[in-house]
C-alpha cells in the first residue's frame, strides 16, 4: 500500500466529523500534499516527505498515547479521531508552500544544474496557526486539536516559552503531539544521524 493510499484509509475511517469530506476532497484537489516536502532541507526535505512525516507522527503519536505511564498513571485518553486530526494534519500549512528552483552544483568536478526547495509563502500567518486556520474553514476542531496543532512546535517555535509551557501542560494532546512529531522528525526520519 502506498502513502496516499495509507493516508487516505486512515483519513476516511477515522475522520468522520463535518466538513471532512470536503478536506480530503481540497487535499486531493488543490494541494501539493501528497508530493510536498516536510521541509527544505532538514526532515522529509524530497518529495512525498510531508505525507511520510504525517504518517510517521500519527504512528508515534497512537503510540505515545498509549503507553502505561501516559494513559494509566495521568489517565490521558484521547478519542481516536483526534489523534488522527491531529497527527495527519498538524503540518497542512505546508501545502502549497514550497516550490522547486534549480541551481549549480559541482560533482566530480563538474557543474550541473540540480533542482532544490525554496519557500513561497502565500499565507504568511505563522506555522502551527495557519495549520489552525485551513482546517477550521472545513471542520470544527476541538479545542484540544486546535492547540494541539497550534503548539505542535514545542519549544522550537518562536512563540513566548511560558505561552508554550502552559499550553502543553493545559492541553495533553499538544504535548503528545509534540513529543511524536519531534520523534518522527529527528528519528524516524534521520534528522539526528546515526
Amino acid at each position: 500500500m502506498s502513502n496516499r493510499e495509507k493516508f487516505i484509509e486512515i483519513f476516511k475511517s477515522t475522520i468522520t466529523r463535518e466538513g471532512a469530506d470536503k478536506l480530503l476532497e481540497y487535499l486531493t484537489d488543490k494541494t501539493d500534499f501528497f508530493t510536498a516536502p516536510a521541509s527544505t532541507r532538514f526532515h522529509g526535505a524530497y518529495e512525498g516527505g510531508l505525507l511520510e512525516h504525517s504518517l510517521n507522527v500519527y504512528e508515534c503519536l497512537c503510540d505515545f498515547v498509549k503507553r502505561p505511564r501516559f494513559r494509566d498513571k495521568y489517565g490521558f485518553v484521547f478519542e481516536e479521531e483526534s489523534l488522527a486530526i491531529a497527527a495527519l494534519l498538524h503540518d497542512i500549512c505546508k501545502t502549497n508552500f514550497y516550490k522547486t528552483e534549480m541551481r549549480n552544483v559541482k560533482k566530480n568536478g563538474v557543474w550541473e544544474s540540480v533542482p532544490y526547495y525554496t519557500i513561497e509563502d502565500t499565507l504568511p500567518y505563522g506555522h502551527g496557526e495557519k495549520s489552525v486556520y485551513i482546517l477550521s474553514g472545513f471542520m470544527k476542531l476541538t479545542r484540544d486539536e486546535a492547540f494541539a496543532i497550534r503548539y505542535h512546535m514545542g519549544f522550537s517555535g518562536p512563540e513566548d516559552a511560558n505561552q508554550i509551557g502552559k499550553a502543553l501542560e493545559m492541553f495533553p494532546l499538544a504535548f503528545a503531539l509534540c513529543v511524536a512529531d519531534m520523534e518522527a522528525s529527528y528519528y524516524m526520519e534521520g534528522v539526528i544521524k546515526k
